[in-house]
């Protein structure tokens, strides 16, 4: 069982990855730390204490930054999440309240009572996790590793023709993340491209877990919505719950070794390019997955739910 911190700005797809991780008996969720992007960071605190609470789980969320390293705050993805986060459905407050700490400092504390053991998967942009390393120079060490939902190595962006969002709207951070030495896994869009979910996939969740999972089904009617708006008529990608998989069954993905580095100007900001060999340490990318066994895993663990 490996023991699991999602960072996150619940978001649908976010949603999905962490009632995911609560269904999946590999996965012990130890918390959650959160970040701007589909949402802004306190809305996003919100959405991820009323996930836990509609889980059934009593753990820490830890609020992380509210904007970018370097560059000036970016406008929530509401055109994709819905202006809560959660497509039509609309908000409602959480009865738990965060932490204390920011979401550095939890991750920092955490990382050490688990060195070795902990898995952190950042499925928003970086920022929390360039600050733990900038505080903390034996951050990545004290990890077991580190499995991201981001980039893009030959797919093209989703937010620019570079760039894939999670690492648009904080480059800085990312480049900082790729340069830091970690056991480092990139789920990117080469990969999460290529797992839809449909119409039915959703109205079959539903079905199954008419709690947690006709949540997720009420959600998805705007997401899918807007993946149509774009062209996109069979289904949307499972770009974070792809990430969540990765971290327990990374024999679903093939990967290419290469360092990379991450463009922070131009017209190519946000881009995830090669870097010069011995530059800085490789990150795995995956560049292939197994996108059926990927989905039907999703499918049969959300089936666990209420």
């Amino acid at each position: 069982m490996i023991k699991l911190i999602i960072d996150t700005d619940p978001g649908i797809d976010d949603a999905m990855a962490i009632f995911y991780a609560a269904a999946a008996p590999d996965i012990e969720l130890l918390g959650l730390t959160t970040i701007f992007g589909n949402v802004t960071t306190p809305i996003a605190t919100r959405n991820a204490l009323r996930l836990l609470e509609k889980a059934g789980l009593e753990l820490p969320v830890a609020e992380g930054a509210h904007g970018p390293l370097s560059l000036p705050p970016f406008a929530p993805s509401s055109q994709v999440h819905g202006e809560e986060g959660f497509g039509d459905i609309p908000a409602e407050d959480p009865k738990g309240v965060s932490v204390p700490e920011d979401a550095a400092d939890f991750l920092i504390r955490m990382a050490r009572e688990h060195r070795g053991e902990l898995v952190l998967c950042p499925i928003g942009p970086l920022t929390n996790i360039a600050l733990a390393i900038q505080r903390d120079p034996e951050f990545v060490n004290n990890l077991k590793r580190m499995v991201i939902m981001g980039g893009s190595l030959d797919e093209g962006g989703n937010i620019t023709p570079h760039a894939e969002a999670n690492i648009y709207h904080d480059p800085h951070a990312a480049d900082v993340v790729f340069a830091a030495g970690a056991k480092l896994l990139m789920v990117g869009l080469d990969v999460t491209h290529r797992i839809l979910c449909t119409k039915a996939d959703f109205a079959s969740i539903g079905a199954q877990s008419p709690e947690l999972g006709g949540m997720l089904q009420s959600m998805s009617e705007f997401y899918l919505r807007f993946y149509e708006t774009v062209g996109k008529f069979d289904g949307c990608s499972l770009h974070d719950p792809a990430a969540v998989i990765a971290c327990s069954h990374p024999e679903l993905f093939e990967v290419k070794k290469l360092p990379i580095r991450v463009s922070c100007a131009g017209e190519t900001s946000g881009a995830t390019l090669e870097a010069l060999k011995g530059s800085r340490g490789e990150t795995s990318v995956c560049l292939a997955v197994k996108a059926e066994a990927v989905k039907a895993l999703f499918m049969a663990r959300l089936a666990l739910l209420p």
